[in-house]
């Protein structure tokens, strides 16, 4: 370790970054805005000495570390879009750790998981709220509910398919849906309901936002825990994924017409959601729960097992991967990165 702190090297998204200073960690960030990979001898650089960890927090793009499996450092992947990219497991192999944030996913993440590691080394991790995301103030200044029941977020035939035909289905059932695009931290107070979709039936960021806001959510019916960590009926409303008319037939049921018994009904939602997530769910819980995993991974001195005992199979693995992004990234510089990289494993004993 670090005779100042550990000193951890954050690759990717800044998430809960700055709450892992708390758990004792000197944290240095280098971002992904694009595709791009950075050598280890790169990431030293840029953190000004060698790190004691190496944090890839996910930017749902091609792999970013080169030689991953030489790192005489930990190494942990914070996965989010599984549910996206197959090829995440096969990648996540090549770390010591691995922080998953679909529950459903984790037995898959386990599965390529080198000889030798043991399944505690894949954790669970849900999405959180960030501590922006509040009700706003109650009184006099209390915000104005204009909308019946709204959602917030990007919906374009070509990139969300599956969200945009479904918002044009509920659109017909419901004509009373608005569909806006901006912070939700603005928009989510305004909603006497906030609607949810999850297209692939992952639990999302936007769940624990909207609750965190205050706002009376009608989300999906959906698995990847969501049942653990809420409960239908207490924190939320629920409606069967991709069924207009039963969500439809919900959002009408949570307006009441307009009635003070619904209004009563969409405060007590909000109220104990809301409650739900600054108890469990803000950053600062999610980097103790990563601090942990660290820590534990520290203790079992796992990157001396894995420099002691070369995974052949992943080695392998990780040589197909890079071809493959090599022939299929776009980028002539990062395609000439990744096929080194795969020319490197090939000449790495097998």
């Amino acid at each position: 370790m670090g005779e100042n702190g550990t000193l951890l090297a954050w690759v990717g998204g800044e998430f809960f970054m700055h709450h892992m200073e708390a758990e004792g960690f000197r944290v240095v960030r280098l971002p992904l805005t694009r595709p791009g990979a950075f050598s280890w001898e790169e990431i030293c650089e840029r953190c000004g000495a060698a790190p004691d960890a190496v944090v890839y927090t996910d930017r749902s793009l091609p792999p970013p570390l080169l030689g991953l499996e030489r790192y005489p450092c930990l190494t942990a992947f914070y996965c989010i879009d599984s549910h996206i990219h197959g090829w995440y497991p096969l990648y996540a192999g090549a770390f010591d750790l691995c922080a998953v944030s679909l529950k459903g996913d984790v037995e898959r993440f386990r599965a390529e998981l080198p000889t030798g590691h043991a399944p505690e080394r894949v954790l669970w991790l849900p999405p959180f709220a960030e501590d922006r995301y509040r009700p706003r103030p109650a009184g006099d200044q209390a915000v104005a509910k204009d909308f019946d029941l709204l959602f917030v977020g990007t919906v374009d035939p070509e990139t969300t398919p599956q969200r945009h035909d479904f918002l044009a289905r509920l659109g017909r059932e419901f004509p009373a849906l608005a569909v806006r695009r901006g912070d939700f931290a603005e928009l989510l107070p305004r909603a006497k309901v906030a609607l949810n979709i999850a297209e692939r039936g992952d639990l999302n960021f936007r769940v624990f936002e909207a609750l965190a806001c205050g706002a009376c959510l009608l989300t999906p019916r959906i698995a990847n825990g969501q049942d653990e960590l809420f409960e239908d009926g207490v924190h939320f409303v629920t409606y069967e994924a991709d069924n207009e008319t039963d969500c439809a037939v919900k959002a009408r049921g949570l307006l009441a017409d307009g009635h003070p018994a619904g209004d009563d009904r969409r405060e007590a939602y909000a109220r104990a959601g809301f409650a739900r997530v600054d108890a469990a769910h803000r950053p600062r819980h999610r980097a103790a729960a990563l601090a942990a995993l660290l820590r534990q991974g520290f203790d079992e001195g796992l990157p001396s097992w894995r420099l002691s005992n070369p995974d052949r199979a992943r080695i392998s693995t990780l040589r197909l991967l890079f071809l493959h992004w090599a022939e299929h990234c776009g980028e002539a510089d990062l395609s000439a990165l990744y096929l080194a990289e795969a020319r490197r494993l090939s000449l790495s004993g097998l």
